[in-house]
């Protein structure tokens, strides 16, 4: 197939990429920067940026994967970086929306990136895609990226979103974050440790954005998450036991808050998902299990 991504050279969509091409598919990548990826342009891989005709581009492409967005941890969330964030999702896909309605020949599918911040902190409740959503600044965030990325559904094109977990691979994202605490022997929970983390292993979260390539029926937001979320402290426990470290120093909520004051609240909240949608869906996780997840990637 021909396919269109944008966040194509970010943590997911670098691994993403890779799975894709070794399927044989042609990718057209957008970049900002262009002119930086002269490397990896070839007959299957193309780099492309705001500046060309995307709907012309768009006449020849079969999928779109949208995983545009800066990223949203790691720097407090002061009022230009929440713009930021938000720009970076929701224009980035009301543009790209436009640009498949100005092709004559339009996409047959999109698949779109969004976040299991979509749904309310609920404790020890299992939340699958039927959830109530939230109010925060995350969970409305979610909620308009989402609503953009339905718009295509107008122009006839399926639209699939993901509801992405923190995912784990070893040079990025959540585990990039605790790791150091456990090689320095200082590694253990954040905040109160009773707060549910839902997780996704790298490989499981490639495989479930290509999924709906394959299954045509399948349309609307699913969660794509592990189905085996776990507490905060059997999440550190299981990294100690995998990196053979103890799991004692406690990072109390307060001090995170000091830290990062409102983006800790993904950090702090609790939440249980459920990819019921894909379970019923027959779609098969390779990595449930997270200290198997854990030992694949440490």
């Amino acid at each position: 197939m021909n396919i269109f991504m944008t966040g194509g050279t970010g943590f997911i969509g670098s691994y993403l990429r890779t799975m894709l091409l070794r399927e044989g598919h042609n990718l057209t990548i957008l970049t900002r920067s262009p002119e930086n990826q002269k490397e990896n342009q070839a007959t299957n891989q193309q780099f492309v940026s705001w500046q060309d005709d995307l709907p012309e581009i768009m006449n020849t492409t079969d999928v779109v994967i949208n995983l545009a967005g800066k990223n949203l941890f790691g720097v407090r969330w002061t009022d230009a970086v929440k713009q930021e964030l938000r720009d970076s999702r929701i224009l980035t896909t009301r543009k790209l929306v436009e640009s498949m309605e100005k092709a004559e020949d339009k996409p047959s599918l999109m698949i779109s990136a969004s976040g299991i911040n979509y749904y309310k902190s609920q404790g020890d409740k299992i939340i699958d895609e039927s959830g109530e959503p939230g109010s925060d600044f995350l969970a409305n965030l979610c909620i308009d990226w989402e609503q953009e990325a339905l718009e295509a559904e107008k122009l006839g094109i399926r639209t699939t979103i993901a509801r992405i977990a923190p995912v784990l691979e070893r040079d990025g994202g959540m585990i990039d974050k605790m790791k150091l605490p456990f090689v320095l022997f200082a590694g253990g929970p954040i905040g109160s440790g009773d707060q549910y983390v839902s997780w996704i292993h790298m490989k499981d979260m490639c495989k479930t954005l290509i999924y709906p390539l394959y299954d045509t029926s399948f349309t609307g937001p699913f969660n794509a998450s592990s189905p085996s979320p776990v507490t905060m402290n059997e999440f550190a426990k299981s990294m100690g036991q995998v990196m053979n470290r103890p799991s004692l120093f406690r990072v109390p909520e307060s001090v995170l808050k000091i830290m990062m004051g409102e983006a800790s609240q993904p950090v702090l909240g609790s939440l249980r998902i459920q990819p019921k949608k894909l379970q019923v869906s027959g779609f098969e996780f390779e990595f449930e299990d997270l200290e198997e997840a854990l030992a694949d990637i440490l």
